[in-house]
């Protein structure tokens, strides 16, 4: 079972977002049993808190469900996970220091798996910037699957 974990600065506005996408994308697609998704924050700031209320609004706005509790990054996810993915440069360098020895996790910016931009921050930005981000995570979200072996075409692993 594939395991990807998207992380930003505090996990209360690209990631879950991020999260609440991918999984609705791999659901729509019948893969939702195969995968886990979670995010996780850099930082501690909102432990327990749920998402910035305009991550969650433009994910209903889109017919995405959200379900995140906003938590910080764990040594353990280095090798929980498959696939740890950072949206910004000072997330990798971030996730790059918390990188325990035995990391099995292959780490990756989300804009890898796209143009190569980053995702910045919406959150001093109004609600354009959420949409912005909403539609890289679509973007890229489509990118990581391919990557991954997942035939987006025919709803199959290749």
């Amino acid at each position: 079972m594939p395991s990807v974990l998207f992380v930003c600065l505090g996990n209360i506005c690209r990631s879950p977002l991020a999260e609440a996408v991918f999984a609705d994308m791999v659901k729509k697609r019948g893969f939702g049993d195969d995968f886990t998704v979670d995010s996780a924050g850099t930082a501690g700031y909102h432990v327990g808190e749920e998402p910035d209320e305009r991550s969650v609004e433009v994910c209903r706005r889109h017919g995405v469900p959200v379900d995140s509790v906003c938590r910080q990054l764990e040594k353990a996810d280095f090798t929980r996970f498959d696939y740890i993915i950072g949206m910004d440069s000072m997330n990798m360098s971030n996730i790059e220091k918390a990188k325990p020895a035995n990391s099995t996790a292959k780490i990756a910016l989300f804009g890898s798996f796209g143009d190569g931009k980053v995702i910045q921050d919406p959150y001093y930005g109004g609600k354009d910037g959420f949409e912005k981000t909403y539609k890289q995570c679509v973007r890229y979200s489509e990118g990581l699957l391919k990557a991954m072996g997942y035939d987006d075409a025919s709803g199959g692993k290749l």
